[in-house]
């Protein structure tokens, strides 16, 4: 999984492509080409063979909300690395528009002896951008790195499942596994890493944690901590250079500027506009004459997390009790201005591993309190709830900039409230808040996101064994959901599967680690100067690389600093 907040290639949470590097990126401004606005607004060029004919070059301004943390897949899990890193490198498959998989680097893939075995043969001529060719050694570096218990990943699951790793020759390997793992090919949508440019380093210093290699379609230029980041076209990517010269990410840590900045035209594309900004402030013609808005049921949920090493959750009674004070469609009508749909476990309602059988927990607030009356907790003369005398207090933490979180922590809290619990709500800007506080443990409660992989093999975020150096941060631990877990990613047979993830779902549901909240609708604005946007299954910026803009509407030139 990986989520509004991580990101996981292991687990391939689905999200947005991104990656790293040109060749001298810098923490500071170098003197290489950056983006400017001409004077017009408009650089003034030869107008366009065709209206519908591609051109090269103009540029592409995005607003993000963290800063990233790590260039080095697999090494982070925040979704502003992925999002960037994304652009830098490849992997032998991907899906296409309609989430079937394809061949990317690799030339051809064969599926062997009834799934237990992989062949893969890689293109000719990828190159990274120091002109080293990408080959099989670098599959085998990667698979190596992933294995090595001393590789600080969070991801390491599905490459340890193999059973064998074959390099056939420069350009082919094999992959065996000891029974058929469905998530196998998903496995291999993961990036593949410079072998030349990391053997040997130590990966939580090496320099290319901040100047990635790239042989994707864009290489990194520029990185100005908590400002932006510029990428500049790779020239050498091998299904073709992509049509727009630069791209510039814009750090804007809160979502209401970032909306601002969209309308005052100082960004192109917003692809989290909150339920509010979709609603009251998309709609009027100056609007919609400049952007075209996007809407689709987005690939990823939102949920209030528990620490289950607290003394407050550790028995199921007060979550169940906190599921039934909670008003899911309260917080999605206000919170999101009804963007959203309420959701009950970690599948979004139109995957095919929901379990629909699951039914939700009630707006109840009186059986929540009789609930949590027999684990002692009993409202004192002062309202407030008390168990030995200490009174029911905690403190909801969330992301600094994600408006929607803070208002549907603000709304659970009045909720609660009610009840005679004390919430205290903390936002933290996003790199200490996973760093210091999420995956270290240090936390009562938050609220956070996953974003959904098209697999829904949930075993880095749910298997008791993920608990420690894992993405299971909450320390949840239950040896039938383990089973289920193991069990699911054993068969081939998605009726069989399903199975055990309906049963899975059934007992997160019964032991409520998390309080599932809303799965969203993605909302994402796009400056109408960029052709060739496909709205598919896949999402608004599967095809990206291929947008272009006409040469007399191109705004930004690029020029040598």
């Amino acid at each position: 999984m990986r989520a509004e907040h991580f990101f996981l290639p292991g687990l391939f949470f689905l999200m947005l492509l991104s990656a790293a590097l040109s060749g001298a990126a810098s923490a500071s401004p170098t003197p290489e080409a950056s983006i400017t606005e001409s004077a017009e607004a408009a650089v003034k060029a030869p107008a366009s063979p065709a209206p519908d004919v591609p051109a090269y070059g103009g540029a592409m301004i995005r607003g993000m909300l963290g800063e990233p943390s790590n260039m080095i897949p697999y090494l982070s899990s925040d979704s502003a690395s992925s999002e960037v890193y994304g652009h830098f490198y490849v992997a032998p498959l991907k899906y296409d528009r309609d989430l079937q998989v394809v061949p990317w680097a690799a030339e051809l893939f064969e599926i062997l002896d009834e799934g237990r075995r992989l062949r893969f043969t890689l293109k000719k001529g990828i190159l990274w951008q120091d002109g080293t060719e990408l080959t099989a050694a670098d599959a085998a570096f990667t698979h190596a790195l992933m294995i090595d218990p001393k590789t600080p990943t969070a991801y390491a699951g599905d490459f340890k499942i193999i059973k064998e790793f074959k390099q056939l020759d420069r350009y082919s390997f094999e992959v065996s596994y000891e029974k058929p793992f469905p998530r196998s090919l998903n496995t291999w949508m993961g990036a593949l890493l410079p072998a030349h440019a990391l053997a040997g380093q130590d990966l939580r210093s090496t320099p290319l944690i901040r100047n990635p290699a790239s042989c994707g379609p864009y290489t990194l230029r520029e990185w100005d901590p908590g400002a932006k980041l510029v990428l500049a076209a790779n020239p050498t990517y091998f299904p073709g250079r992509p049509y727009i010269d630069r791209i510039l990410y814009r750090i804007i840590p809160d979502i209401t500027t970032m909306f601002l900045e969209l309308k005052a035209g100082k960004l192109d594309v917003m692809g989290s506009l909150t339920g509010l900004q979709y609603t009251r402030r998309t709609g009027d013609e100056a609007f919609r004459r400049e952007f075209g808005v996007y809407r689709t049921l987005a690939s990823a949920y939102t949920y209030m997390g528990y620490n289950l090493k607290s003394p407050l959750f550790s028995d199921v009674r007060v979550r169940r009790a906190l599921a039934h004070a909670v008003n899911k469609r309260d917080i999605i009508k206000t919170a999101l201005m009804g963007q959203g749909e309420p959701t009950v476990g970690p599948y979004k309602p139109d995957a095919w591993a929901y379990n629909h059988a699951v039914e939700d927990y009630p707006y109840d607030p009186e059986k929540a309190l009789a609930l949590l009356a027999e684990v002692g907790w009993r409202k004192g003369p002062d309202g407030t709830l008390r168990k030995d005398g200490l009174p029911f207090s905690f403190t909801l933490l969330t992301n600094q900039g994600n408006e929607q979180r803070v208002k549907t922590a603000v709304i659970i809290r009045s909720m609660l409230e009610k009840l005679g619990i004390e919430v205290k709500i903390r936002s933290v800007e996003w790199a200490a808040f996973l760093k210091q506080f999420v995956m270290p443990g240090h936390f009562d409660a938050v609220i956070l996101g996953w974003t959904l992989p098209q697999d829904p093999d949930g075993y880095d975020v749910w298997h008791s064994s993920r608990r420690e150096g894992g993405l299971n941060f909450v320390g949840y631990a239950d040896a039938e959901a383990d089973a289920c877990l193991e069990a699911a990613r054993s068969t081939l047979d998605r009726a069989e599967r399903k199975k055990y993830y309906d049963r899975f779902q059934e007992i997160l549901h019964r032991d409520q680690p998390y309080c599932f909240l809303y799965v969203p609708y993605e909302l994402t604005a796009v400056q109408r100067r960029f052709r060739g946007i496909d709205p598919a299954p896949a999402g608004v910026f599967h095809n990206a690389e291929q947008w272009w803009v006409p040469l007399d509407e191109q705004r930004y030139k690029v020029s040598a600093q």
